[in-house]
């Protein structure tokens, strides 16, 4: 399993010349509406099984959840049903809050 660590991501998503990956957040709306990053998508963990489809295959994934537990089991889901290039947000939107964009709104 491919992990990133949130200034690793931070940087990647301000390179210009490098093709953005699709932030897939896999928490409860209620904890996407008090915080996310920007341009990430919302599907609830609990619904990955049924909406998995709806993501492109041959694109790169990077899962996102509070601190890296339910994206780690998404991310292994992901690359089970044939997913190459998913990786996961070590220490999740908790750690991005500490690490990168200090302002965010934590719970």
């Amino acid at each position: 399993m491919q992990q990133i660590n949130p200034i690793e991501l931070s940087q990647w998503l301000n390179d210009a010349e490098r093709e953005s990956p699709i932030l897939l957040d896999v928490r409860e709306t209620g904890e996407y509406e008090i915080c996310n990053i920007a341009n990430s998508q919302l599907i609830p963990m609990n619904t990955i099984p049924h909406r998995f489809a709806e993501l492109d295959e041959d694109a790169t994934i990077v899962v996102i959840c509070h601190h890296g537990m339910r994206s780690y089991q998404v991310a292994s889901f992901l690359e089970r049903q044939g997913f190459a290039n998913v990786i996961n947000l070590n220490g999740g939107i908790a750690r991005w809050a500490e690490d990168v964009d200090l302002a965010m709104a934590k719970y």
